[in-house]
């Protein structure tokens, strides 16, 4: 076997021999492979290290001590290459807690791996940025180093918070406005709710994949309605909505669906917002807006109608009375006057209930005890419905007092039992009934139509036909009725309706086709006052003293039968027929006038204008004003002012003979 010199002697000289001499690598051709393949991983190693856009840290696995740190960790940190290098980790300022980044050092020594999703380092000035650190150990050369790798995850976890925060904004306007919002997948799974939405539906489970309308229906569909928004949503990516009635506590409620797209980047739909709005409320305002309108202009119709009518009507009646008056009971001309008279009467009926229903009557509230007044129409009662009906009588105990006036609540209680004596075949019951009542917002706002506060409820009931809802709908109508031609004129519940509303009451209808109907009627508490005692009504002609009366009137026909009326009454009277000539008579007349009459609608001037001019030469003079609508010269709301005493045309000599002796009882 040759030496080894032997043997590179030879190699050189058959190197020689082919006319060169052999390079090193040619000797030991694998040797120098594998060298230069180290090189190169060395070199793409080092590219790699000093070009990655993570931070990476290389250490002792011993001692600790910092080997090696590529560039961008030596940006991020603000330390230098030099000042990091040879370094015990612990005693960088990277890492505030010493005791910690040993205890760190020693489990990865132990477990020669360790993992922080969320690392907190400190850079040279002070700056705080958060890293995601890997740690790993490796043998290099037959050595254990470690290898750190620290990514930068400060953006992201901005971002990330950034994300939360708009989330978290998003979700709180979501569950903070009025309306339910769900979010709807494209095969109609929820997939979120607001928190209206869960209050709504508290049993809906998203993790269940439920289909929208199965959850949302009551009761369940098996599949989704034709017109569905949300089917319609998915099939053309538009915005549509519907509105819909579901049933809840206290009754049906309605609701507006509005569904809107979510569209990816090719515009298809990717899910769809279904918008849920309670209207209920808003339906009944608006309800009650055209009912106000509706109301307006009926006052205004009879307004007008009122003015002129009733002065016509005050004609026919006056001097149907004095007719009356002049002609002997045997004769068939008295007969034929009393038709007239009756005739008459209906007519001036008919405008009082349209001013009742439009809110426009005048009235003089006030304070009853409910129990007292129904108690005192009993009899009355009694002989509207006949022998056939039973009337009940159950007056709540300790009544709250109201404000009314008492001629409101006759009317109301007859028109209502007109309805229910109606309403009853042959034999029946009527049951009146009176109770305190207190609603609070929660309780109104699941019984549409009640109205917060404390009121005394008058409640009339009866076991006859009932009603289908369509005529529920339409009952307070004007005009509306279920009788035949001649039977009635449709204003009867208005006249309820009106009076009520006046008196800042309402009124609710329970009734079903068979089993009969209940009204209940809540009057405002008033405040505990002296109980008003009511006059009575009927008896003997008051008694005239002689005293002065001016009456003063536009229309000439009027003003001739109101001086007609007093002068048979027995009174002194004085007539003008326009403003101008009342107060010219106030100046010149030479003796005391007790009291002034006047038209409240007038040429010129209004009668409570007149009536204070009058007031400043003649202060002892009393006022009584007359009018067939007052419109809001004296009243408020229909309601007279105070100390305003007033009477309604069309008017008989006897109420005229009352009213006139009770303003001049006040002197």
């Amino acid at each position: 076997m040759l030496g080894a010199q032997t043997e590179k002697q030879l190699h050189h000289f058959s190197s020689e021999r082919n006319g060169r001499v052999a390079p090193e690598e040619d000797k030991f051709p694998e040797k120098a492979r594998a060298e230069k393949a180290l090189q190169d991983s060395e070199k793409r190693y080092r590219r790699l290290f000093e070009s990655a856009r993570d931070g990476i840290l290389i250490l002792d696995a011993d001692s600790g001590e910092v080997v090696d740190v590529n560039p961008f960790l030596v940006r991020l940190l603000g330390y230098s290459y030099d000042t990091l290098r040879g370094k015990h980790i612990w005693d960088i300022g990277v890492f505030k807690d010493i005791a910690a980044s040993k205890e760190a050092f020693k489990t990865l020594q132990d477990n020669e791996y360790i993992r922080y999703d969320d690392l907190p380092l400190e850079t040279l000035d002070g700056q705080s940025v958060d890293v995601e650190f890997v740690s790993n150990i490796y043998l290099v050369d037959h050595a254990r180093v470690i290898q750190c790798n620290i990514r930068d995850i400060t953006e992201r976890k901005r971002a990330k918070r950034a994300l939360e925060e708009s989330e978290a904004k998003t979700r709180s306007i979501l569950d903070n406005i009025g309306i339910g919002v769900a979010l709807i997948s494209p095969r109609m799974e929820v997939l979120e709710l607001n928190r209206r939405m869960r209050e709504w539906f508290p049993d809906v489970d998203l993790s269940q994949h439920t289909i929208c309308y199965c959850v949302f229906s009551d009761p369940q569909r098996e599949e989704a309605c034709d017109n569905c928004p949300i089917k319609k949503t998915l099939r053309d990516g538009l915005v549509h909505e519907d509105t819909i009635q579901q049933p809840r506590a206290g009754g049906k409620r309605s609701y507006r669906i509005v569904s809107s797209p979510i569209l990816n980047s090719s515009d298809e739909v990717m899910a769809v917002i279904e918008m849920v709005e309670d209207i209920t409320e808003k339906l009944s305002l608006e309800s009650q807006f055209r009912q106000s309108q509706k109301m307006e202009a009926v006052g205004r119709l009879a307004g007008g109608v009122a003015h002129d009518f009733n002065n016509m009507l005050s004609v026919i009646l006056g001097y149907t009375e004095l007719a009356l008056c002049k002609v002997d009971p045997g004769q068939p001309l008295h007969a034929n006057l009393q038709e007239i008279l009756k005739a008459a009467n209906r007519s001036a009926a008919i405008t009082r209930q349209l001013l009742a229903f439009a809110r426009k009557q005048t009235i003089a509230p006030k304070v009853l005890d409910l129990n007292e007044t129904v108690e005192s129409m009993l009899k009355m009662l009694r002989r509207l419905i006949g022998e056939d009906i039973n009337l009940v009588w159950l007056p709540g105990s300790a009544l709250w007092q109201i404000k009314m006036d008492p001629a409101q609540v006759e009317q109301i209680l007859a028109n209502l039992f007109v309805n229910a004596r109606d309403a009853i075949a042959k034999v029946g019951k009527i049951t009146i009934e009176t109770r305190n009542a207190v609603f609070d917002d929660a309780y109104c706002a699941d019984h549409a139509g009640f109205v917060p506060g404390e009121y005394a409820m008058l409640a009339i009931s009866d076991d006859g036909c009932g009603m289908e809802k369509e005529t529920l709908d339409n009952i307070f109508e004007p005009f509306f009725t279920t009788k035949g031609v001649g039977e009635g004129t449709g204003l009867g519940l208005a006249t309820v309706y009106g009076s009520i509303k006046q008196n800042n009451g309402f009124i609710n209808v329970y009734s079903e086709p068979g089993k009969g109907t209940t009204f209940r009627i809540y009057l405002v508490r008033q405040a505990s006052q002296a109980i008003d005692i009511q006059k009575e009504r009927g008896g003997e002609m008051p008694p005239c003293h002689g005293e002065t009366v001016l009456v003063v009137e536009d229309e000439v026909s009027l003003l001739l039968l109101a001086g007609g009326m007093l002068n048979k009454l027995g009174y002194k009277v004085l007539t003008a027929g326009a403003p101008a000539e009342a107060m010219r008579l106030a100046r010149e007349y030479s003796g005391e006038i007790h009291l002034l009459i006047t038209d409240v609608i007038l040429p010129e001037m209004n009668g409570r204008d007149l009536a204070e001019r009058i007031k400043n030469t003649r202060p002892e003079t009393k006022c009584l004003y007359m009018s067939g609508y007052t419109a809001d010269v004296i009243v408020h709301r229909g309601m007279l002012d105070e100390g305003v005493r007033f009477i309604s045309k069309p008017f008989s000599i006897r109420e005229l003979a009352v009213k006139v002796r009770e303003v001049l009882k006040e002197m």
